[in-house]
């Protein structure tokens, strides 16, 4: 069976945009793949983090993805740095890597910002870390969206270059797998920005845990304009906050968007809204209310995590060991 590899960071208070852009489709994938999920707590800490919440938000996150779907016992969920070969293979990676490549990566410059001089290293050579998550695994696919497609090319050109500079064929060519609907979740507020747990306002977003009421709310109060929704989604290219709803609905009713449009054409955002608004409530309230059952039991979580440690690194030893001897260490 192909293999998929996939990862979250910690960073607490998961929202709708985390939900529809990754995790829903993680829980889609685990019928039809060996998949292995990982809370990557290594990518964490490229910046600054406080242990007790990096601790906290570890584990919100592994009860989020359980509470939404995630089956521990048909995949395997650990979180990243309980597995060392993650770290080992990254070093070698360090080593095959190209300063060029890197260079080249805008996340690195998006993030660094005006104070590139004092960002840390280990934010500089975040994606080879991010490849050897995948290759510690011989993963084959890996779901990604739009800003995530030049890490998966970087990916494929370091496993090319290992392959080569080692004359092997050992590390497989990653494929992608392009997400559907809503893998992109603007905010409430802005329909040009990404929904984000940094905006200052609660609006914004739809936290994971929110109350039925606040969701509720939430949709009522987001932004949108005067016209009528249109009969096609071409009507929405200019209307982000628009387009955004549109795209919400559709994804959580598993539908298009031109099968919303069709549904809605001519309908204003006031009737809209009130029939988004029940049907968010409905999919995530439960979900929701999950997530805070497990934040109460952390025992239970620490248990997922530390089983699927254990698999991870029954899975990864081996891999590593090989990839190893390949590169001519000598294990004594």
């Amino acid at each position: 069976m192909d293999r998929i590899f996939s990862g979250v960071q910690p960073t607490g208070n998961l929202h709708l945009g985390n939900y529809l852009g990754a995790i829903r489709n993680w829980v889609r994938l685990q019928k039809d793949y060996d998949c292995i999920f990982c809370v990557v707590d290594l990518h964490a800490i490229t910046v600054w983090q406080e242990p007790e919440v990096l601790r906290a938000n570890t584990r919100e996150v592994a009860g989020g993805m359980i509470a939404a779907g995630i089956d521990p016992k048909a995949c395997i969920l650990f979180n990243q740095s309980q597995v060392s070969a993650h770290a080992e293979l990254a070093w070698i990676f360090n080593c095959v890597a190209r300063l060029g490549w890197l260079n080249r990566m805008t996340q690195f410059k998006e993030k660094a910002g005006k104070h590139r001089e004092n960002a840390s290293s280990g934010l500089y050579v975040y994606p080879n870390l991010m490849a050897a998550d995948i290759l510690v695994y011989k993963a084959t696919h890996v779901p990604v969206g739009d800003d995530q497609k030049q890490h998966l090319e970087l990916c494929r050109d370091i496993a090319q270059k290992f392959n080569n500079d080692y004359k092997s064929d050992f590390f497989p060519l990653i494929e992608p797998i392009i997400l559907g609907a809503a893998s992109r979740v603007m905010s409430l507020r802005d329909g040009t920005k990404k929904m984000s747990k940094s905006d200052p306002s609660e609006y914004s977003r739809i936290n994971m845990t929110d109350a039925t009421d606040a969701i509720a709310q939430k949709i009522r109060k987001a932004k949108t304009d005067a016209e009528p929704l249109p009969g096609e989604p071409a009507g929405l290219d200019a209307r982000p906050e628009a387009a955004n709803l549109v795209g919400i609905y559709a994804a959580l009713a598993n539908m298009t968007a031109e099968d919303v449009c069709k549904r809605y054409a001519g309908a204003m955002f006031s009737k809209f809204k009130e029939e988004l608004a029940e049907l968010a409530v409905a999919v995530l309230a439960p979900i929701g209310a999950e997530m805070l059952h497990l934040k109460a039991d952390e025992a239970y979580v620490d248990s997922i995590l530390r089983n699927g440690a254990e698999r991870a690194r029954a899975l990864a030893g081996p891999i590593l060991r090989e990839a190893q001897d390949i590169v001519g260490f000598v294990r004594v």
